[in-house]
């Protein structure tokens, strides 16, 4: 009798090159930070597409994802509390949550002011250190499991989630987002580059506005989904907000 062996897939790692990475960053960073700047009072309490938060929890989300990766001792903080509260990513956005939930509208604009540049420094850091190493919890996208390296965290989804949720916040009041093709256009190429990877079906992609393009992968004819809509609409339906048909029910990590 031969005994079978399983090989799990490789980790997840980035296909940007980490200075690009970074540079994407900083700017998320900071277009996060200035629509938090412009919002009026009322605006904090309103609700968002993430059920548990309002723009007001969503913010402390954000600010503390960016203390986490600030320095190794937040870092090392965080992880620590999210452990002994179970693990996972809800156990972690919790604890971020619930620890800035003190803080007053102007304290967490000038917090985040704050941390962001560092937030960038640290990521960098982290990201030289652990970037090639596999997180230690399997993560679940589209209901598989895989792996992910740090660096595909750090130089990837932590951009993704800041520009979903800058997303978020402007459509809970009434704001359009900031979108210019340098930045935004570069973020969106490249959650297109990993959806056409993960479903690897033919496709033909026009994603509309000022982070838009057109891709496409396979002969044209029967088998090949033709797809256009906004830009930042698809990346919503692929973060799971919204409900998604054919192709567009891959999920994308953000």
């Amino acid at each position: 009798m031969t005994a079978s062996t399983t090989t799990r897939p490789a980790p997840r790692v980035a296909v940007l090159g980490r200075e690009p990475a970074l540079r994407l960053a900083a700017t998320e960073y900071g277009r996060f930070g200035s629509l938090l700047g412009a919002l009026a009072p009322g605006d904090w309490s309103r609700p968002t597409d993430c059920p548990a938060w309002d723009v007001r929890a969503l913010a402390g989300h954000v600010l503390g994802m960016a203390q986490m990766v600030a320095s190794t001792r937040s870092f090392i903080a965080q992880n620590v509390g999210t452990a002994r509260a179970g693990g996972g990513i809800d156990a972690l956005t919790a604890l971020q949550v619930r620890s800035t939930a003190r803080l007053s509208p102007v304290e967490l604009v000038d917090r985040f002011a704050a941390v962001a540049p560092r937030a960038v420094r640290g990521r960098r850091r982290l990201a030289g250190v652990l970037g090639r190493f596999t997180l230690p919890e399997d993560q679940v996208v589209g209901g598989r499991t895989e792996r992910w390296t740090f660096g595909y965290l750090f130089d990837v989804v932590l951009t993704r989630d800041t520009f979903m949720h800058r997303s978020d916040v402007c459509r809970a009041v009434g704001r359009e987002p900031e979108l210019t093709p340098e930045h935004d256009g570069a973020v969106v190429a490249d959650v297109v580059t990993e959806w056409a990877a993960r479903h690897g079906q033919p496709y033909r992609l026009r994603l509309t506005g000022p982070a838009g393009g057109e891709w496409s992968s396979g002969m044209a004819g029967a088998g090949r989904e033709e797809i256009e809509l906004d830009a930042v609409e698809f990346c919503r339906l692929l973060a799971g907000r919204g409900t998604a048909t054919g192709l567009l029910a891959q999920e994308v990590p953000f």
